[in-house]
């Protein structure tokens, strides 16, 4: 969580992608855009994979966020976890219209380096304003209408990413 107020800062990603790749693991990042932007140099040169959740947080393809996300994981260096569509959403349930662009780019581009995620329990979303999850489960299908892109996200992309 590299959001102000919270517990890890982006000064601290070296030495923890250090850390964990002597592991196995990988880091998960939950960033604003300027800050990942900012932080190219870092995710080039870190030792294990990064997965960007929420969509990178990114809501417009011209960012310049956008472009690093999608070449490092071209480059096999990140991940991006398609999840969160609500939360930076204007246009709102059920189709999250506004996220739709980023997502199936991201869909089009990097198939083999998504994963899914729900988000729930949905811990930034106000108590009554909670996103229904099948809606969201539906939205994969928008974003990946192929069955088999879908398969690589929802199974043979995880068993990569998890070691499973």
């Amino acid at each position: 969580m590299l959001v102000p107020g919270d517990a890890a800062g982006i000064d601290m990603v070296e030495n923890l992608s250090n850390r964990v790749h002597e592991l196995g693991w990988h880091i998960q990042v939950v960033a604003k855009p300027d800050t990942i932007a900012a932080g190219q140099s870092l995710w080039e040169n870190i030792p294990c994979p990064v997965v960007f959740d929420h969509l990178g947080h990114i809501t417009h393809m011209e960012h310049p966020a956008f472009q690093l996300i999608l070449n490092l994981a071209k480059e096999g260096k990140a991940w991006v976890k398609l999840s969160g569509a609500y939360i930076l959403s204007k246009t709102g349930a059920p189709a999250y219209a506004d996220r739709t662009a980023v997502a199936s780019t991201f869909v089009e581009e990097i198939p083999d380096r998504l994963v899914w995620g729900s988000d729930w329990p949905h811990p930034t979303a106000k108590l009554n304003g909670k996103p229904d999850d099948a809606v969201l489960m539906n939205l994969l299908a928008v974003w990946a209408p192929d069955e088999a892109v879908r398969n690589r996200i929802l199974v043979e992309n995880p068993e990569k990413l998890y070691g499973f």
